[in-house]
């Protein structure tokens, strides 16, 4: 299972460890992934997704997962995400 975000794609970042000696290691910034299910009214269902906590809060600032998908550039989501926006604008369509 990657350790990326569903719906914005946020990944893990590299960086280091630096000790009070000053020795530096390697180490890896991982997000914050929770599972979460969202509820789609376009859809008529709650969607289970792995997004990280900042996306979960800017979900619900947004009005929820259909307003939130609708009001997101498509480039800039992950493979997922752009289904999940084609599901629901088709499904608001045909409404």
């Amino acid at each position: 299972m990657p350790k990326e975000c569903e719906l914005t794609g946020t990944r893990g970042r590299a960086g280091r460890n630096v000790a009070h000696s000053n020795r530096v290691t390697p180490r890896r910034f991982d997000p914050n992934l929770q599972n979460v299910s969202f509820l789609s009214d376009a859809l008529g269902r709650t969607i289970p997704l792995r997004v990280t906590t900042r996306t979960i809060r800017t979900v619900q600032k947004k009005g929820g997962l259909d307003s939130f998908l609708l009001s997101s550039d498509e480039t800039k989501l992950p493979s997922k995400a752009r289904r999940l926006k084609r599901r629901v604008q088709k499904a608001l369509s045909g409404r």
